[in-house]
């Protein structure tokens, strides 16, 4: 049987479908776990906002519960956009400002200690973000680089080092964790288990902390792609807003699109080229309907496989000595 051409109908989703399984897949969870309801850390963006209003159709809103966990470099709009989510779906949600504890660990500090390797006047007042060479246009090793604004405006852009990268990484990585003990908290105290928002994408890539945004109960869109979560978001009725938000890491304190930090391409592309991927297409396929070279495709395909690879640890379970049988009722 001939192959089924790849096109951007390819990932069509049957939205109502795919509702009904999520539903059903939700409530079973809840059952296993002995748990009330659902937590929802909420973003303000795509993701997060799209699992909320899952759970809700799966349990109703009086059994959902959000939180809003912004910090001083998230975005201005973060907050509003969150809540309207909270709003237009009419569950109950909190504001938890992560910023003192961000504070007290010196995530802010042990970041600008890192830049300053490379920048050194970098201090109060400056704003700054990671970025990756572009795939498509770097043949050789991609690095990383920080890009960095003065008070008065002035952008410097530096190549950083393995140890700097890695030490603003890490510092950086006390935000998604102190997002997470604070649904664990909420959770344990109304006895409701815990969302995870990560798409397809994010999945298999590995863009999550562990023991950050990478822990939960139940991821209801990890196994969709970016652009079928936009789709299920349009059927779900999730605030324009939020649909025409750029796909954002709200992480560092100058705005960054997830694709100059992680992915080799926009979402849109990526999803095709996954998919493609994923189901034995070529990369001259994928290419003709991206419009990239097959090289170009190749090398994103080669990007996937390093990420999963490199972030295998991610996704890993704690290794035992010895296999300790598991008795559950």
């Amino acid at each position: 049987m001939d192959k089924i051409p790849l096109t951007k109908q390819s990932l069509d989703l049957d939205c109502q479908a795919e509702l009904d399984r999520a539903c059903d897949r939700i409530r079973e969870t809840l059952r296993r776990f002995r748990r009330r309801g659902l937590i929802v850390a909420l973003s303000g963006g795509i993701d997060s906002s799209v699992t909320a209003a899952l759970c809700v159709k799966a349990v109703g809103p009086k059994r959902v519960f959000g939180i809003h966990m912004p910090e001083k470099d998230s975005s201005e709009e973060t907050l509003s956009l969150s809540q309207s989510i909270s709003n237009r779906f009419e569950f109950d949600s909190v504001v938890e400002d992560i910023t003192p504890i961000l504070e007290a660990t010196r995530c802010y500090e042990r970041q600008a200690e890192c830049i300053q390797t490379v920048i050194p006047e970098y201090g109060k007042g400056w704003k700054s973000k990671i970025v990756l060479e572009s795939i498509l246009e770097n043949k050789g090793f991609n690095f990383s680089s920080v890009v960095a604004q003065s008070p008065g405006g002035e952008i410097i852009k530096r190549r950083l080092s393995g140890d700097a990268y890695l030490g603003i990484v890490a510092a950086t990585n006390f935000k998604q964790r102190a997002r997470k003990m604070l649904e664990y908290y909420h959770a344990d105290r109304l006895n409701y288990a815990v969302t995870g928002t990560p798409n397809r994408l994010e999945y298999d890539q590995g863009f999550f902390v562990k023991l950050g945004d990478g822990a939960a109960d139940i991821k209801p869109i990890a196994h969709l792609y970016k652009s079928q979560v936009y789709q299920l978001a349009e059927f779900l009725d999730v605030p324009e807003e939020v649909r025409e938000r750029p796909p954002t890491t709200d992480t560092y304190s100058l705005p960054q699109g997830q694709d100059e930090f992680y992915f080799s391409l926009p979402y849109p592309q990526m999803d095709l080229c996954l998919y493609a991927k994923n189901n034995g297409y070529s990369s001259s396929e994928a290419g003709t309907l991206i419009g990239l070279s097959g090289e170009q495709v190749d090398r994103v395909f080669q990007d996937i496989d390093t990420k999963r690879a490199t972030t295998n640890y991610l996704h890993a379970k704690p290794e035992l000595i010895e296999s300790v049988p598991e008795i559950r009722e």
